[in-house]
């Protein structure tokens, strides 16, 4: 898989000794080692963890292990310049991303994370994307839970609307039928790190709360808030706010943008999570709209995970309805047989990483989502490999 360049790997896997990071390594070692064509490394601060985590997972001779800091743009340039796409856990990514960016878009490189910091990638999109389009460097965002399940459900929904009718559905719910696993302790950090910014700046403020904040080319229409419980008669089910639709929400608007508006001028979308009809189905509506218990200090601390019983016992189920312009309702979900915040969202991030080294002198260069970036591509590959499900039902 190695090409132009002379580089010597496909993927660096950077952030290879945090919780995550290790994953993502036990995942290709077991999913992908058979692939001899594809040429990847571990990278980290830490040479020793480096080789701890090598032989914890006993890896080949032939893997090799680098060492860049995110402090030292000089490192991380080094480190860059030696791969085709960096695969990147080390976040959160406003205090610890930027000099990654920086170096792939002055380079041409591919990158891939697990954002899930709506500022942060504005920020980053308006300082780099001429740069990026420039060099060939293709940087996609937001490849684990948040945001493929939702942004390539859209997608799929989409794709199938259009099909049998012409036409985008105009308005989309993502909502999340069951889910079982716990939050990253990067994902509590990204949203601390988010809130703090956020209250002391106004500036911040305001791009955290624009639907809009990554699709700023797009004119705005309103969207659904789904910031309260209330009962959905068509779904049989009390509703209520997700905490992954501030970031979910951004990435599928830039999606349509960068799509050349697919879905529509006028498209809406909301997610929310369902939680069961009747007294019981709101209580619980209630209860999950009131914990704060993921931006609180007892939320789970960077580097903290679950056990691999617990990631194998997790799963998820998000389904997508819309209406079309005939009235027929459509749905189709997206289904996932691990924990959505660590099991799954490193084999995402893996399989993004590799298509992207496959497709690469197919994107033009600049700042994506995953849908306009890989679309069906990418889900093929995660229901081959990733242990997810697309379903279209009705």
């Amino acid at each position: 898989m190695l090409n132009q360049n002379n580089q010597q790997y496909d993927v660096i896997v950077y952030g290879a000794t945090g919780f995550t990071g290790q994953l993502v390594a036990e995942y290709i070692q077991n999913e992908h080692a058979s692939n001899k064509d594809l040429k990847w490394a571990m990278a980290g601060r830490n040479l020793d963890k480096l080789k701890a985590i090598a032989n914890s997972l006993d890896m080949p001779n032939d893997i090799d292990l680098i060492v860049a800091d995110g402090s030292d743009q000089a490192s991380i340039d080094s480190m860059v310049s030696k791969a085709q796409v960096i695969l990147t856990t080390v976040g959160p990514y406003q205090l610890y991303g930027e000099t990654l960016v920086k170096s792939c878009c002055q380079l041409g490189k591919g990158y891939v994370d697990l954002c899930g910091e709506p500022v942060w990638m504005h920020d980053m999109i308006a300082k780099y994307e001429e740069q990026a389009k420039s060099s060939g460097a293709k940087i996609v965002f937001s490849c684990g839970f948040d945001s493929i399940p939702f942004d390539l459900g859209v997608y799929q929904l989409q794709q199938k609307v259009i099909a049998e009718t012409g036409n985008p559905a105009n308005y989309v719910k993502g909502r999340v039928r069951k889910m079982q696993g716990t939050f990253s302790g990067g994902t509590a950090a990204s949203l601390k790190a988010t809130l703090k910014a956020a209250f002391a700046d106004p500036k911040v403020m305001k791009v955290l709360q624009n639907p809009y904040a990554l699709a700023l080319n797009t004119s705005p229409v309103e969207q659904p808030n789904g910031d309260k419980p209330y009962y959905d008669e068509k779904l049989g089910s009390w509703a209520t706010m997700f905490i992954m639709a501030a970031i979910n929400t951004r990435n599928v608007h830039r999606s349509n943008e960068l799509l050349g508006h697919q879905y529509g001028e006028a498209f809406q979308y909301d997610e929310m999570l369902l939680t069961g009809p009747g007294e019981q189905g709101e209580k619980l509506a209630q209860i999950v709209a009131k914990d704060k218990s993921l931006a609180s200090d007892d939320g789970p601390k960077p580097g903290e995970g679950p056990s691999k019983e617990e990631r194998e016992n997790g799963f998820y189920d998000v389904m997508f309805v819309a209406e079309d312009t005939n009235g027929k309702t459509h749905v189709t979900s997206v289904s996932g047989d691990l924990d959505p915040g660590y099991g799954s969202t490193s084999r995402m991030i893996t399989e993004s990483a590799i298509c992207l080294v496959e497709h690469f002198n197919t994107l033009e260069g600049g700042f994506y989502t995953t849908a306009p970036a890989f679309g069906n591509k990418l889900i093929e590959r995660l229901e081959k490999h990733a242990g997810l499900s697309f379903k279209v039902e009705v």
